[in-house]
């Protein structure tokens, strides 16, 4: 193993996981309009299901892209329609009542976050560059038990920081109104996310 490579990688994978992103605006957003708690299940979801999909290529299913190259372009439109609806419900979601049950929409559920890493369009950009270019960390399949592992740790600090920040927020954020106009901002921001999709087609 290479402990330069290593570095490298663990530094890469940081800063994936902590800059600005579609997961990271819709936890930073769930935390303000749900909570903390109530987001863990979508936390769980985005940390699980990125690590998945990173075991998952690592271990073979990059042959299936590479052999039909029109999965990756399906997936990134699918991803885009599904961002712009998103963003649509982030737009329009309020604050959630201190009764759970009032809510007009809960957080995304754990299914929802994991299937979604599937149409992430930056979570596309990671896995395959965590794959190719980190493949050396050290001999197969060593090299996608650690890469997993350590997507996995990045994920979950990742998470909880943007989900804490968004519950931090909260106090600052009394007024219905002014929740509102904290979700709207998040919208634009996640379709902005989308800039690299298009720009690529």
């Amino acid at each position: 193993m290479s402990q330069q490579l290593l570095i490298a990688f663990v530094t890469f994978a940081f800063v994936m996981a902590f800059t600005p992103g579609p997961n990271n605006i819709m936890l930073l957003s769930s935390g303000v309009t749900h909570g903390f708690r109530r987001t863990v299940p979508h936390m769980m979801g985005v940390s699980f299901g990125f690590a998945f999909m990173v075991g998952a290529v690592g271990f073979g299913l990059a042959t299936v892209f590479i052999r039909y190259p029109v999965l990756q372009e399906v997936l990134k439109y699918l991803g885009a329609a599904y961002l712009i609806y998103l963003a649509v419900v982030i737009a329009f979601s309020g604050s959630a009542k201190t009764d759970d049950d009032t809510a007009p929409r809960g957080p995304m559920s754990f299914w929802g976050a994991a299937l979604f890493q599937w149409v992430n369009a930056k979570g596309w950009v990671m896995v395959i560059s965590t794959i190719t270019a980190y493949a050396a960390i050290a001999r197969f399949p060593a090299n996608v038990a650690l890469q997993v592992a350590i997507s996995f740790v990045m994920a979950i600090g990742s998470t909880i920081t943007w989900t804490l920040f968004g519950t931090a927020l909260r106090p600052l954020l009394s007024s219905e109104r002014a929740v509102r106009g904290f979700n709207i901002l998040m919208a634009v921001l996640l379709l902005a996310s989308l800039y690299p999709v298009f720009m690529d087609a």
